[in-house]
């Protein structure tokens, strides 16, 4: 296959997903507003003053996270409804403004920091009271997300993971486009270098290609199951009790069974490369209730920590807008009521397919004005499973146009579900891929064309 190496290109990161996947376990800390509504999205138009912690106690959440073997933990520092957690300087709707008035992000993490715990933050791009959804999203709204996260990354010492929440999902709508993912992806890598950002957007993208996230997530709870064959640094997030993850009424809970923590999850999760991230919810004292600390005792006496995880290996991550979207695109032939938009259309849920009898064919971009570009995504897969389909490719090859005809940037034979491609860096208005399907005809679901600003500084 023509391109340059991946671990060349990609070694600090790789280190870091290492780092992340050695974890294992951590706490998912969910505890917010909604936490005093039993609601799971707090209600946006509720008044501040119900958010009141009594007791909040971060000690105690440190220490039973220690109990358990846990060696990080994650807070909602903003769920979708916008109530902050920390007193912004922004005038957003927070603690400030509530009963409660003190730093809840300050202390957990002096709190998790002081026990030897790495530091996680959640953040949703959604934002209910500050009124970011799909439609409504302003240069404004997206300086107000900068200024948060630009507080959250300089006020509270090292960020190990930072996860976005409500961000290009099928539920929250907004797009990477609308709320410009490689701008808050390049804010967060200026002022934290080594911390590690995770959308949880796998109900968005298959589940083997590493789109617009370091770490891989899939949310259990939501039916997002880690595959099989997993090779991506990942994480699955999952609850104590059924349901969702904002239970204050989990003290009276039934709660899920240490053995099954342990033995159904988090060990074949960690021989995968997948660190579980288990959600422990407070309630609306502030501290952990009696059965959830306990329950974590019994995870970390139960789970013995004798596997030493993968070696993770390098990958390839989508952060660019993809160029090749919408883009004029002309096919050998079609099947009926199929049609070459299909494979950049930015959806994987449907395909371009070739005329009836046809295994081979080719797809070919014009793009608006010749573009720059250095990765490419090949998606031969539709929908959510990746099992091996009788589509699947027997062969690829990428070109773009030069005095003699065609030249071949990119090719292989038998590419996996999910095939990602750096490239040499090129500048063309037109992109040209021939498939053969081998005994069955190929299905194309998307073609991606990205400019990776981390290829062009390798």
């Amino acid at each position: 296959m023509a391109g340059i190496p991946v671990p060349a290109l990609m070694a600090s990161l790789l280190q870091l997903q290492q780092d992340f996947v050695d974890l294992r376990l951590g706490m998912f800390v969910h505890f917010n507003m909604a936490t005093y509504q039993d609601r799971e999205w707090g209600d946006p138009l509720g008044p501040m003053t119900d958010f009141n912690p009594t007791s909040l106690d971060t000690e105690q959440w440190a220490t039973a996270a220690k109990s358990a073997g846990m060696t990080f933990g994650c807070l909602t520092t903003k769920h979708h409804d916008g109530f902050c957690l920390w007193p912004t300087s922004t005038g957003s709707p927070s603690v400030a403004m509530s009963s409660f008035m003190g730093d809840v992000v300050r202390s957990y993490a002096d709190s998790f920091r002081k026990h030897g715990l790495k530091v996680g933050l959640y953040y949703s791009i959604l934002d209910l009271r500050s009124d970011i959804r799909h439609f409504n999203v302003t240069h404004a709204k997206i300086d107000l997300i900068k200024r948060h996260l630009t507080e959250l990354l300089t006020s509270y010492g090292e960020i190990n993971v930072l996860i976005f929440d409500g961000w290009d999902a099928p539920w929250s709508r907004i797009s990477y486009e609308e709320v410009p993912f490689h701008e808050i992806y390049a804010l967060v890598k200026r002022l934290q270098p080594n911390c590690l950002i995770c959308d949880l957007n796998a109900a968005s993208y298959p589940t083997s290609g590493l789109y617009y996230s370091d770490i891989k997530a899939f949310e259990q709870n939501a039916g997002q199951h880690l595959p099989s064959g997993n090779v991506l640094p990942a994480l699955t997030c999952v609850t104590l009790a059924d349901g969702w993850f904002f239970k204050s009424s989990d003290g009276s809970a039934s709660l899920k069974l240490a053995a099954q923590v342990v033995e159904e999850w988090l060990v074949p999760q960690n021989r995968l490369g997948c660190t579980m991230v288990l959600n422990a919810p407070p309630d609306r004292s502030g501290r952990l209730a009696p059965n959830v600390v306990a329950r974590l005792a019994e995870i970390g006496s139960l789970w013995k920590r004798n596997e030493v995880p993968p070696r993770v290996s390098a990958s390839i991550a989508i952060t660019t807008s993809d160029l090749a979207h919408g883009c004029a695109i002309h096919a050998s032939s079609s099947a009926d009521t199929v049609g070459p938009d299909l494979a950049n259309d930015g959806s994987f849920r449907t395909s371009w397919v070739p005329d009836d009898g046809q295994t081979s064919g080719w797809l070919e971009i014009t793009f608006r004005r010749p573009v720059s570009f250095n990765t490419l995504a090949l998606v031969s897969v539709v929908g959510a499973s990746e099992a091996e389909p009788p589509h699947r490719l027997a062969s690829f090859k990428f070109s773009i146009p030069s005095a003699d005809g065609w030249k071949v940037i990119a090719e292989g034979r038998e590419p996996a579900a999910v095939e990602m491609l750096r490239v040499a860096q090129v500048t063309a208005p037109k992109l040209r891929l021939e498939v053969d399907g081998a005994t069955h005809p190929p299905h194309i679901a998307q073609i991606g064309v990205y400019d990776e600003p981390e290829a062009k500084s390798a």
